[in-house]
Parts: structure tokens; C-alpha cells; sequence
């Protein structure tokens, strides 16, 4: 059982996904958007790739908490998700500033901006993914498991 993290943007999906025990995230791929049925079409092999059980998507609030047309775009690309793997919970996490911090790990290890641009969105994913197995809501529900 495993947890994928998904940052929805216009152009690209950045995916993470949690390993066997739920502790840590860790980056898969970008998924360069062509259109819906293919982005769905690829998160679908990478759900039964990983035995994944739960999907957390990146909801870009605004910084005073408010929600915007980012953050509306994936509660939609959330509903779809939910419609297609009604099987799988979905849950939308708050994903503020988890660009800046991915961005700031990947200058941190010197990789080149032409890099950080291929990688940033999976990063984020990460990042989030993380905050999310780190919370105390997913630490109730390991104590289920």
C-alpha cells in the first residue's frame, strides 16, 4: 500500500510517491500534459504500478488561505480523480510554498536551472507528499493499519 502525490499545474503532473511503510516520498515522474484521457491513462499505470491506495493532490492556495483559480483547478482535476478510482481516497493538501522549497533544495545541491526546470514539479510532489505522511492526521492512520 502506498500513497502518490500528484502537483497539478497547466503543462505538467509532478508525481511522488510514499514508500511500502508510508515514511518517506520519493520522486517518480513528470507527466508532460497532452490531454486528460493520456494524463489519466499514465496515473492509472502508475496506481497499479505501485499498489497505490491513496492519491494526494497539491492544492495551491493563496498565502492568506484563500482559495483561487489554481487552487479550483485541482479540486476539478480532484473530482475526476475520485470519479475515475472511486476504489481510492483522495485528498487535497495544502501545498503552499512547496515550489520555493523544492526549488531551494534543488539549488542547494547545485543542480543546474535547466534541471531544477525538468524536475521541479516532481519535487514539489515530494515535498508536499512528505508534509502529508509527516502529519498528524496520516500519523492516526497508520496506528489503524
Amino acid at each position: 500500500m502506498r500513497i502518490m502525490g500528484l502537483d497539478y499545474g497547466e503543462k505538467t503532473i509532478g508525481i511522488a510517491i510514499s514508500d511500502a511503510l508510508l515514511l518517506t516520498a520519493q520522486g517518480v515522474e513528470v507527466i508532460r500534459r497532452t490531454s486528460e484521457a493520456a494524463d489519466l491513462a499514465r496515473i492509472a499505470e502508475l496506481i497499479e504500478q505501485y499498489e497505490v491506495h491513496a492519491l494526494v493532490i497539491g492544492w495551491p492556495k493563496h498565502m492568506n488561505g484563500t482559495v483561487g483559480e489554481r487552487a479550483l483547478l485541482s479540486e476539478t482535476f480532484a473530482k475526476k480523480l475520485g470519479l475515475r478510482f472511486p476504489a481510492l481516497e483522495v485528498v487535497l493538501w495544502d501545498e503552499r510554498l512547496s515550489t520555493a522549497a523544492a526549488t531551494r533544495s534543488l539549488v542547494a545541491a547545485d543542480v543546474s536551472r535547466k534541471k531544477r526546470k525538468q524536475v521541479i514539479d516532481k519535487m514539489a510532489a515530494v515535498h508536499f507528499l512528505q508534509g502529508y505522511l509527516d502529519s498528524a492526521a496520516m500519523r492516526s492512520k497508520k496506528e489503524l493499519l
